[in-house]
């Protein structure tokens, strides 16, 4: 059975929104995210995450991540048509839940969560996520969305790697037990 992987960039505080004005390290951080993609071939995204990344990525972006996002297969969840053409775009208008699981049973590499904090949340819920790999920055945004909110019941995870950058950021990799 495949496995569903979150990927997510946050703050030491825990804010998960949009990280362009906190403090990344430049060609460790692309050594790890490369880590990371390199067993994925199947990306889920929610709609406002499409929205925002298809007017950027399709044209211009960092190395490993540019190509990974081109050209591989992405899972967007909406019940609206898309406004931009990005390659390899499968729309997904059921729910969420359910298509998952179903990619889950097909044979592949794993499938990863990219940015896209509701459909995160929603799959966490479901429990559907397999591994969660966070890179945190040791920065504190203060304010923004945070991934981890909500009344969900506790949840164990195992630390499965841990991996830093000489100036702090850390790769934090957790399977659920």
């Amino acid at each position: 059975m495949r496995r569903v992987v979150l990927f997510h960039m946050l703050s030491l505080d825990g804010v998960a929104e949009e990280p362009s004005d906190w403090q990344f390290d430049g060609e460790e951080l692309f050594d790890i995210v490369g880590q990371v993609i390199e067993t994925q071939d199947t990306i889920l995204l929610g709609r406002g995450t499409f929205d925002y990344w298809s007017g950027f990525w399709p044209n211009d972006g960092p190395e490993p991540f540019h190509s990974f996002i081109n050209n591989t297969p992405k899972h967007v969840f909406t019940s609206t048509p898309l406004d931009a053409d990005w390659a390899n775009t499968v729309v997904v208008n059921g729910p969420a839940a359910d298509h998952v699981r179903e990619l889950k049973e097909q044979t592949g590499g794993e499938i990863g969560i990219h940015g896209s904090i509701e459909l995160a949340r929603s799959l966490i819920d479901a429990g559907l996520v397999d591994d969660y790999r966070l890179i945190v920055a040791p920065t504190l945004a203060r304010h923004g969305k945070r991934l981890f909110e909500g009344e969900a019941e506790l949840r164990r995870l195992d630390l499965a790697g841990l991996d830093r950058t000489d100036s702090g950021t850390l790769l934090l990799h957790y399977r659920n037990r």
